[in-house]
């Protein structure tokens, strides 16, 4: 039923055309009751869906930091401040929802910030048998007032430097960009967290 502005509410001619046709004032009450408190139910399968590819993804961001400890950050230990891969991956899903592949047209650069300069660690393709449609930028943040710091600074100048390797202790905070790559405009957002 289509409300127009030709029928007056307050006119007696027109409630009077209404039940001719048919209509019934609380049919239309019912209607709203009805439309108003059903919600579709959570489909089972798509939660379990996304909580897996999730984990996945916490996964790939974990190994990319083992990967990366020594071979670019030059360190013996990362420490990860609890369930911030997990929050990345749910903000990845999250700007990945609305993009025409999802998460499998995604190509993640991941990145840690140290001391206001960028170091590249990984590129992650989510899905190579797909055609790119959107870029990721992580960025990791390194605590800025970490003891350890202090530590390897005066260790390193005495007889336990050989000995003592650093220990990287990142911030929770963190940055992801995202940039469309199929865009006319070039979308980008950015999102501080």
């Amino acid at each position: 039923m289509v409300a127009t502005g030709s029928l007056s509410s307050k006119n007696p001619a027109s409630i009077s055309e209404l039940l001719d046709r048919g209509f019934h004032p609380g049919s239309l009450l019912n209607d709203f009751d009805y439309w108003d408190y059903v919600v579709p139910e959570p489909n089972l399968n798509e939660v379990i869906f996304e909580e897996t590819t999730c984990q996945n993804l916490v996964k790939m961001l974990e190994n990319c930091l083992s990967k990366s400890k020594q071979t670019k950050l030059g360190c013996s230990k990362v420490l990860v401040p609890e369930n911030l891969t997990q929050r990345i991956a749910q903000d990845v899903l999250r700007l990945s929802s609305t993009e025409p592949c999802g998460l499998r047209g995604c190509v993640m650069h991941v990145n840690l910030e140290i001391e206001n300069v960028c170091r590249k660690l990984d590129r992650i393709v989510c899905d190579s048998s797909v055609v790119p449609t959107f870029e990721l930028t992580l960025v990791f943040k390194q605590e800025s007032c970490s003891w350890t710091s202090f530590r390897d600074f005066f260790f390193s100048r005495g007889r336990f430097s050989s000995g003592l390797r650093r220990t990287l202790i990142l911030s929770s905070g963190f940055r992801l960009v995202k940039k469309k790559l199929y865009s006319l405009i070039g979308t980008t957002v950015i999102e501080e967290c």
